[in-house]
């Protein structure tokens, strides 16, 4: 027992990086040529369920501070070590396919937004449209980028204490198993690590279409000391409660399948 925690922790030594350089997981990417330039998500179709327990070892880095951002925020990377000169303000958890992730981005120009991705094939798409945006809109989605990590286990790894103003989590995985519950992105412990990096006021987003993990969410948030509920009255004219409804590809679904949110 005590030689398999000595392993673990070697293991953890090496993929704990003090030079970390983010990236949205561009090991699979697809030549579009054929299809007219036009990216074609049935080429990067993954399965719907990731288990965030038992993911591949992602490389992360040790800390905030250890973090190259020069590959997927350009613009804000002027100085030697990939640091930013301004801090990201909102991050979508479980970005998918980006279309929450590219609204911000647009809606609200002036904030930088990151979307997380545990999905290889997906984030890469994601990846792959923010460049051909870039390419097609001289200028503009610069504030925009998606990584490939864990955020269950590593997002404090990667954004410091106090600095995102929003928190978007859309359409989660259910894992409607009661053994998987430990694997929903909302729990007691994982939602003391999303009020660590917010900033105080800042506003987390949730919305699903399942009425139990709904229940569960709303369990879990109102028995938490850091987090309160947002009434009804102050949600009006909120830009981005509304984006989170109709942006998304799950919003799109759901609401074509005459669905609840």
């Amino acid at each position: 027992r005590e030689r398999e925690r000595e392993r673990r922790g070697a293991d953890e030594l090496v993929y704990g990086m003090s030079g970390f350089t983010a990236n949205s997981g561009r090991h699979f990417c697809v030549e579009v040529e054929e299809d007219g330039g036009v990216l074609r998500k049935r080429k990067f179709r993954s399965r719907a369920h990731a288990n965030p327990l038992a993911d591949p070892q992602f490389e992360y880095p040790v800390d905030p501070d250890s973090v190259d951002w020069s590959q997927v925020y350009q613009a804000y990377c002027k100085t030697e070590g990939g640091k930013m000169d301004r801090a990201i303000d909102f991050a979508d958890i479980g970005c998918g396919f980006g279309g929450l992730l590219l609204q911000l981005a647009k809606q609200f120009p002036e904030k930088v937004s990151i979307g997380i991705e545990i999905r290889e094939k997906v984030s890469s798409y994601v990846d792959q449209k923010i460049q051909q945006l870039r390419t097609e809109h001289q200028g503009e989605y610069q504030n925009v980028a998606c990584i490939r990590t864990n955020a269950m286990k590593c997002i404090t790894n990667y954004f410091p204490k106090g600095g995102l103003e929003k928190l978007f989590f859309c359409f989660a995985d259910p894992h409607f198993k009661a053994k998987n519950h430990r694997r929903r992105v909302i729990n007691r412990n994982s939602l003391s690590e999303y009020a660590y990096i917010m900033k105080e006021g800042g506003i987390m987003y949730v919305i699903t279409d399942v009425k139990e993990l709904h229940d569960w969410q709303m369990k879990h948030l109102d028995e938490h000391p850091l987090f309160e509920r947002i009434s009804d009255e102050e949600l009006k004219g909120d830009l981005c409660f509304e984006l989170i409804q109709t942006s998304s590809e799950e919003s799109i679904k759901v609401e074509r399948n005459a669905g609840s949110k």
